[in-house]
């Protein structure tokens, strides 16, 4: 029956994004897919496994105990801190304390976590900046004048 109910939730979930999607404009100089297709794609997978749930939900689904939900809760937290921070803080600074915050989540080891939220943050960066060309700001505006 809880495989049912989140189906269901998340079918409505995916028809809204769907429908929200419909709402973004594409600008004159737009990629040639436009902004659409992502949010489309993103939705249609949604939309295909919620309803692969409601149909053939599993006869006896396994629930995480509460040490799994807390960490599933605390990276929920993390990443709605990291859209918050992008634009305040830069993209390098809060790439490297959200990957290093999850990273130690999934193994915790401070050395190791902030190593790769480190070398995450710089990789993203650089792949963003000059190979997608993106216009990000590595560092806060304020910082850069």
């Amino acid at each position: 029956m809880s495989d049912r109910i989140f189906g269901s939730i998340l079918t409505i979930l995916a028809l809204t994004f769907f429908v929200s999607a419909t709402q973004l404009e594409s600008p004159f100089f737009a990629d040639p897919l436009g902004p659409k297709n992502f949010p489309f794609i993103v939705s249609g997978a949604a939309l295909i496994c919620s309803i692969t749930m409601i149909i053939k939900p599993d006869k006896d689904p396994l629930w995480p105990d509460v040490k799994t939900l807390i960490k599933l809760f605390t990276a929920l937290v993390v990443l709605i801190l990291y859209a918050f921070s992008l634009k305040t803080f830069g993209f390098l600074l809060p790439t490297a304390l959200a990957s290093a915050a999850l990273s130690y989540l999934i193994q915790p080891s401070i050395f190791k976590s902030s190593a790769t939220g480190l070398i995450l943050s710089l990789s993203l960066f650089t792949i963003f900046k000059f190979g997608l060309g993106l216009s990000l700001f590595p560092f806060p505006k304020f910082l850069l004048g």
